[in-house]
């Protein structure tokens, strides 16, 4: 069984320090932790630092400016969507009444949302609640995926030779003939190739192998 995942964190990227301490503190009504940057700089240094392992490995989200002085908030989405981080860290961009087109964009380009300043708190905490739980799906399905594929390697290959035809609704007959081996041998397959994968049927391993 995996390890449950740790808890959610959101993530504040403002250059203006009043702002990120007053969601600081909304989120800590919520009972949400947080953590503040004050440009996409600091942001991406703590992307860098983060590069050698998985990451996050906890329901995240990212409430992101649009406009601010060096990096905008536009190219660090950008720079978030290279890494193929905006399924695990959902963005949620607060904007101007200016800045409302540009975010319209990116959401079509893969943001979560885009919330205008001034912003009704209840609604935005709902989309921040909204996006950890995206990010929750996404990590939990990516763990399953991983788990699957270290039970696929441990695999010899002649239970994945068994384990295709099984899949593929043959009795053990037909697989039998089809490799040249005694029914024994793969009932024997069979067995191994379940207790391998966890599962009891030939339907579970199938739609175990379809999430892959």
């Amino acid at each position: 069984m995996n390890a449950p995942l740790g808890l959610p964190m959101v993530y504040l990227v403002d250059d203006e320090a009043v702002l990120r301490d007053a969601l600081a503190w909304l989120l800590r009504s919520r009972r949400l932790l947080s953590e503040g940057f004050a440009s996409a700089e600091a942001f991406i240094a703590l992307l860098d630092a983060r590069r050698a392992a998985p990451w996050p490995t906890a329901p995240s989200c990212l409430l992101l400016d649009v406009r601010m002085p060096g990096m905008s908030g536009l190219a660090l989405f950008d720079q978030l969507t290279l890494r193929g981080l905006t399924q695990a860290l959902p963005v949620i961009f607060l904007t101007g009444h200016g800045d409302v087109p540009t975010a319209v964009a990116a959401v079509k380009r893969g943001a979560f949302d885009f919330v205008e300043k001034p912003f009704s708190d209840n609604a935005l905490v709902d989309r921040i609640e909204q996006a950890l739980a995206a990010s929750r799906a996404h990590l939990e399905a990516a763990r399953s995926k991983s788990k699957v594929e270290q039970w696929l390697a441990e695999l010899t290959e002649r239970e994945r030779e068994v384990m295709q035809l099984v899949v593929e609704g043959k009795p053990n007959k037909l697989v039998a003939d089809a490799l040249g081996i005694s029914v024994r041998t793969v009932e024997v397959h069979r067995a191994r190739v379940f207790d391998k994968m966890n599962v009891k049927s030939a339907v579970e391993l199938a739609n175990l192998l379809r999430g892959t």
